[in-house]
């Protein structure tokens, strides 16, 4: 069998079609780093939630805490914090109920929530 020699048009197109192999491996792999980039902010993210999750819930904590503290030191009421003015809530009413010849006493605190 003898050579056959490809046209200058067929080598043109084979040329052609390497270029666009190479191009596309080329588009694959900077896909594929921008994926890895992206998931390491999507990572990046994620763990910045968390913090701010657990600040979150130590905010809560601390708030917690400090009605506590001032219910301790004034009893419930409501606080303005525009203007620092505390009013004191008025006492519950005691209510009695009998069951069984037995007289039972309760109080009920309003409190911040819990």
């Amino acid at each position: 069998m003898s050579e056959v020699k490809f046209t200058e048009d067929e080598m043109k197109k084979l040329a052609e079609l390497q270029q666009t192999y190479q191009n596309l491996q080329a588009t694959f792999g900077q896909m594929r780093v921008q994926q890895i980039l992206l998931n390491q902010q999507v990572d990046g993210l994620e763990e910045a939630g968390i913090a701010v999750e657990e600040q979150y819930k130590t905010a809560q904590q601390t708030e917690r805490d400090f009605v506590k503290e001032l219910n301790e030191k004034y009893g419930p009421g409501t606080l303005d914090p525009t203007t620092g003015t505390f009013t004191p809530s008025e006492p519950a009413p005691v209510a009695t109920k009998t069951t069984d010849a037995k007289t039972e006493t309760s109080t009920e605190s309003t409190g911040a929530p819990k």
